[in-house]
C-alpha cells in the first residue's frame, strides 16, 4: 500500500510534537508556580485552584469535546448522509455541554466543595450506590480514552503507514509526560493551545478548499458536483437523493443516537464535573454555554468542508475504511496533498493529546478521592493523594494503547464504538442528574434506574439485530437501526424509573449535608469557595442557564432542521452559499472566543509574568493549599487538642512569634481514631472533620504569625502530630506539656511519645 506520508513524518509528529506539547505545557506550569506564587499541592491538581475563569472554561470544554471521533465520524456521517450528516452531528453534541451549564451552577450552589460527582454521590447515597455509579464513571473514560486512541492511531497508520500497534501505545507518551507533573492545570494549558490550533486548522480547510482549490472551484464548483454525484449515486432516505438537503432519515436517526449517547460522555464523564469544579462561580454557566456554542462551529464547519469535499471529489473507500473514519484525512490528502494530510494528521494528534489528558487526570481523580481516599486510607495527606494521583496517571496511560487495541482486535470501528456508548452510559445520565436536581431522588430509584436502563438497553439491541438480520454479529448489532433502539431504551427506562420513583417517594434529602460532609482540607480554598458563594449570583446564573439552555436545544434540535426535514428542501446556489458562510463565520466567532477570551482574562497575570513582578494582592489571591509539598525558612507545628492547656499554647505563642519574623504556623486538631480500623464509615469520618474544622476555627491565630494554616487528620494523635512534622519540614513542635485526659504534673503521653519519636525540636508551653 502506498501511503501520502512518509513513517518517519509519522514518527516526528507523535513524539517530536508530543514532546514538544509536553516541554510547552510544563513550562506554562513552572511559570505559573515560580512567578505567580502558585504551589503544587494535591487541591491544586485537581481542581487549579477552584479560580478557572470563563474563556479558560470555553476553550478547556472545546478542546476536551473535540475527540478524534469528532474530527472523523463528522466527516464520515457527511460522507453518508451529506449536509443533513453535519449538521446533526454538531448539533446532536452540542446541547448536552450547554444544558450541563444547568449542573454546574447547582454543583456550585449545593455542594460547592465536590472534587468528583461520585463523591457527592457517596455523601447523599451511601457505599453501594457510589460503587454502582463508580463504576459507570470509569467505563465511560474508559470508553471515550479507547475512541480517543483507536481514532488517532487509524489516522496516523493511513496516512504514514506507522504499524497501529506502535501508535497507540506512543500517542499517550506526551500525554503522561506533562499530566503527571501538572494536573488538571496542565490540562487546560494544552487546551488551549489544541483549541487555539483546531480552530486555526478548521479555518485553513474552508479557506483553501471552498475559495482556493481549482479541484472545486469555490462554492459554486461545490454546489455543482454535489449535485452531480447524487444523480450518480442517490442517497437512499435523502429528499431526491439529495446531499444538499437536510431532509435525511438516515441522518435523523444517527442524529437521535448522537444525542441520547452524547448525554452520558458528558453527564456521566468526570472531566465535566472536574471543570464545573474547577470553574469560579461566576464562571461555571458562561463557560459552558460558550464552549458548547463554540463548539459546534468545528464539526460543522469541518464537516461540510471535508466530508462534502470528499463526495465532490469522487474519494473511493472501501466499508471497513469508512468505519475507521478515514473520509477527513484521505479528502485532504487529495485536495491539499501533503500539507493537508500534515494538517489532518496533527489535529489529529493534538486532539488525542488534550482529551486523553483530561481522561488521565479524571481517571485519576475517580482512583485517588473515590478509591483510595474513601476506602483505602481517608486520612490520607495531600502528599500521598498526590502520589497516588501519579501513580494512578501512568497506570492508566500505559493502559491507553491496550484499551485501542483490544476494540481493534475485537474488530469493533470508530464508528461502532461510537454509536454503542450511548446504550452502556446512557442509563447513568438521569439518575446523576437528578441526584444533584431533586431532592425526592432516593438511593434505590437511582440504582434502579441505572441498572434497569442497562440491562434494557443491551436487551433492545440484541433482539433488535437479531430481528432485522437474524443473526447477532458485529455487523449486525453495529446497523443503525438497532443501535437507536437499544440507545433510546437505555436512556428512556432510566429516566422513567428515576421519575416515577422520585415522584412516589416521600423523604427529601438536605442538600445542606453535601455542604456539611463534604470537607476541603485547606483554608484558603474553603475561604474562595465561600467567599465567592453569593447565592443571588448563582440563583440568577441558574435562571439564564435554563433560559439558554431550553433555547439552544429548542432552537438546534426542533426550530432550525424541522421545516427543513418536514418540506423536503433542497438546498439552492444561493441558500447553500449562505450555509457555508454561515459555518465559516460560526467558526470565526469561535476562534476569537477560546482564544482571544482566555488571553483578556488573564492579562494581569500575564503582564506580571512578563514584567516579573507581581503586588501582594496578586499572591494573596492565589490559592495555597494547606498539604504544601515543602515548607518555608520558619514554620511551627501546633497541636491542638481543645483543651484549656492547648489553646493556652497560643496566648504563650503571642510572646514568641513577636521575636520572630517570617513565621508560617500550622495548627493541627487529630481526630483520635484507631489505627488498624480500617471499614470505618466514612459518613463518620467526614462528620469527625467537619467538627474537627470547627474547633480549630475558634482558635484565635495570634496576629503576629503571618501565615497560619488550619489541618485536620485522623488517627493516632501521636503518630499523625509526628508524621505532620516531618511531611511539612517544620522547624519545631510547640505544644503544651499535657493534654485532654492527663491529670498529673507529669508529661502527658502524647507528648512523651511525640519526644521519643520525632527528630525536630519540640518546645514545651505551659
Amino acid at each position: 500500500m502506498e501511503f501520502v506520508l512518509s513513517p518517519t513524518i509519522g514518527y516526528v509528529v507523535i513524539i517530536g510534537v508530543g514532546l514538544a506539547m509536553a516541554a510547552v505545557v510544563t513550562m506554562m506550569v513552572k511559570v505559573e508556580t515560580k512567578l505567580l506564587g502558585t504551589r503544587k499541592t494535591s487541591e491544586w491538581f485537581y481542581t487549579a485552584g477552584r479560580t478557572i475563569k470563563t474563556g479558560l472554561i470555553a476553550a478547556s470544554i472545546v478542546s476536551a469535546w473535540t475527540w478524534a471521533a469528532t474530527l472523523l465520524q463528522s466527516s464520515t456521517v457527511t460522507f453518508e448522509f451529506g449536509m443533513a450528516g453535519a449538521f446533526w452531528y454538531a448539533a446532536g453534541a452540542s446541547i448536552q455541554v450547554v444544558l450541563f451549564s444547568i449542573i454546574a451552577i447547582e454543583l456550585k450552589r449545593k455542594a460547592p466543595m465536590t472534587h468528583t460527582f461520585p463523591e457527592m454521590i457517596y455523601v447523599r447515597y451511601g457505599k453501594h450506590p457510589h460503587k454502582v455509579f463508580l463504576f459507570f464513571a470509569l467505563l465511560t473514560n474508559t470508553i471515550v480514552t479507547a475512541m480517543l486512541v483507536l481514532g488517532g492511531a487509524a489516522v496516523v497508520n493511513s496516512l504514514t503507514g506507522v504499524d497501529i500497534t506502535l501508535a497507540a501505545f506512543l500517542l499517550p507518551v506526551g500525554i503522561v509526560a506533562y499530566t503527571v507533573f501538572g494536573g488538571l492545570k496542565a490540562t487546560f494549558f494544552a487546551e488551549y493551545i489544541n483549541a487555539g490550533f483546531i480552530f486555526a486548522v478548521v479555518l485553513i480547510f474552508v479557506l483553501v478548499i471552498y475559495f482556493t482549490s481549482p479541484a472545486i472551484g469555490g462554492i459554486s464548483g461545490m454546489y455543482d458536483k454535489l449535485t452531480e454525484a447524487a444523480v450518480l449515486n442517490p442517497v437512499e432516505g435523502n429528499a431526491a437523493g439529495s446531499f444538499l438537503t437536510l431532509a435525511s432519515a438516515g441522518a435523523l436517526v444517527f442524529g437521535i443516537i448522537n444525542i441520547v449517547g452524547n448525554f452520558g460522555t458528558v453527564f456521566v464523564d468526570q472531566s465535566y464535573w472536574q471543570r464545573a469544579v474547577a470553574a469560579r462561580p461566576k464562571s461555571a454557566a458562561g463557560g459552558f454555554i460558550l464552549g458548547g456554542l463554540a463548539w459546534f462551529a468545528i464539526p460543522f464547519a469541518l464537516a461540510t468542508t471535508l466530508g462534502l469535499a470528499a463526495v465532490a471529489s469522487g474519494v473511493i473507500l472501501t466499508e471497513d475504511q469508512v468505519g475507521q473514519g478515514l473520509v477527513a484525512p484521505t479528502a485532504a490528502s487529495v485536495l491539499m496533498g501533503d500539507v493537508g494530510a500534515i494538517l489532518i494528521l496533527t489535529i489529529i494528534f493534538t486532539a488525542v493529546t488534550a482529551a486523553g489528558s483530561s481522561q488521565l487526570v479524571s481517571v485519576s481523580s475517580l482512583a485517588t478521592y473515590d478509591v483510595y481516599r474513601t476506602y483505602m486510607r481517608p486520612s490520607a495527606t495531600g502528599r500521598q493523594l498526590i502520589r497516588v494521583s501519579r501513580y494512578a496517571i501512568l497506570l492508566f496511560g500505559m493502559g491507553m494503547g491496550l484499551l485501542a487495541l483490544a476494540l481493534l482486535h475485537i474488530g469493533l470501528s470508530l464508528q461502532y464504538v461510537y454509536l454503542l456508548m450511548g446504550i452502556l452510559i446512557g442509563s447513568a445520565v438521569a439518575p446523576i442528574a437528578m441526584s444533584l436536581l431533586w431532592s425526592r431522588t432516593g438511593p434505590y430509584t437511582a440504582i434502579s434506574g441505572a441498572i434497569a436502563g442497562l440491562v434494557a438497553g443491551i436487551a433492545v439491541w440484541l433482539v433488535s439485530a437479531y430481528t432485522i438480520h437474524g443473526t447477532i454479529t458485529v455487523a449486525a448489532t453495529g446497523d443503525t437501526l438497532p443501535m437507536l433502539a437499544g440507545n433510546v431504551s437505555s436512556i428512556s427506562t432510566s429516566l422513567i424509573i428515576c421519575m416515577a420513583g422520585s415522584m412516589l417517594a416521600r423523604g427529601r434529602f438536605d442538600f445542606e449535608t453535601l455542604r456539611q460532609k463534604i470537607i476541603v482540607m485547606d483554608d484558603r480554598i474553603r475561604s474562595i469557595i465561600n467567599r465567592d458563594a453569593d447565592e443571588n449570583m448563582l440563583r440568577r446564573s441558574l435562571a439564564i442557564s435554563r433560559r439558554v439552555g431550553l433555547a439552544v436545544t429548542i432552537t438546534v434540535v426542533v426550530a432550525w432542521p424541522a421545516p427543513l426535514f418536514l418540506s423536503g428542501y433542497v438546498f439552492t446556489l444561493s441558500s447553500f452559499t449562505a450555509w457555508i458562510w454561515l459555518a465559516a463565520l460560526w467558526a470565526v466567532a469561535g476562534a476569537i472566543t477560546v482564544v482571544v477570551l482566555p488571553l483578556f482574562e488573564a492579562r494581569r497575570s500575564i503582564w506580571q509574568v512578563i514584567s516579573h513582578t507581581g503586588t501582594k494582592e496578586d499572591h494573596e489571591a492565589v490559592p495555597v493549599q494547606n498539604d504544601v509539598m515543602g515548607a518555608p525558612a520558619t514554620s511551627i507545628l501546633v497541636p491542638v487538642d481543645g483543651s484549656i492547656q492547648s489553646l493556652r499554647v497560643m496566648s504563650k505563642m503571642h510572646h514568641l512569634l513577636r521575636e520572630m519574623a517570617g513565621i508560617r504556623l500550622y495548627l493541627l486538631y487529630v481526630i483520635e481514631w484507631p489505627e488498624g480500623h480500617k471499614e470505618n464509615d466514612g459518613d463518620i469520618t467526614y462528620q469527625m472533620q467537619k467538627e474537627g474544622h470547627l474547633v480549630l476555627q475558634s482558635v484565635v491565630a495570634p496576629r503576629e504569625a503571618g501565615d497560619v494554616h488550619r489541618l485536620v487528620r485522623v488517627g493516632d494523635p501521636s503518630t499523625r502530630i509526628v508524621e505532620m512534622a516531618e511531611s511539612l519540614n517544620v522547624d519545631m513542635i510547640a505544644m503544651g506539656r499535657r493534654g485532654l485526659g492527663d491529670t498529673d504534673n507529669t508529661l502527658g503521653h502524647v507528648t512523651q511519645n511525640i519526644i521519643r519519636s520525632t527528630r525536630r525540636p519540640v518546645m514545651l508551653l505551659d
